[in-house]
């Protein structure tokens, strides 16, 4: 009988099922990106929060990066910053309520 060992060992070792330990661990998150500019207040708070909570994201300084600048544009139809994305989620402003409930935190 052909039996996938590394199952029965999890099995054996933890006391859990594999889709328990699946369901154990948080996958990774998504990417998260923001697109600032220095001079702006919720910028920084979005940024805080991202430190405060470990969240790895992107920053592009759209004040200074023509290029990101036009994406951001191009992406939302407006230059107001800061614009957040998460996955292919796209939040303008810093709603930390949104901002947590697509990282999931």
């Amino acid at each position: 009988m052909d039996m996938d060992t590394s199952v029965v060992g999890i099995r054996y070792l933890t006391g859990y099922t594999t889709s328990a330990l699946k369901n154990s661990f948080r996958l990774p998150m998504d990417k998260v990106t923001i697109y600032s500019t220095s001079t702006c207040h919720f910028c920084q708070a979005a940024k805080a929060f991202f430190a405060e909570n470990n969240v790895a994201y992107e920053d592009f300084n759209v004040g200074e990066d023509a290029a990101k600048r036009q994406e951001m544009v191009e992406m939302t139809g407006q230059l107001g910053v800061p614009v957040i994305r998460i996955g292919d989620d796209v939040i303008v402003g810093f709603d930390e309520g949104k901002v947590r409930e697509l990282l999931k935190i």
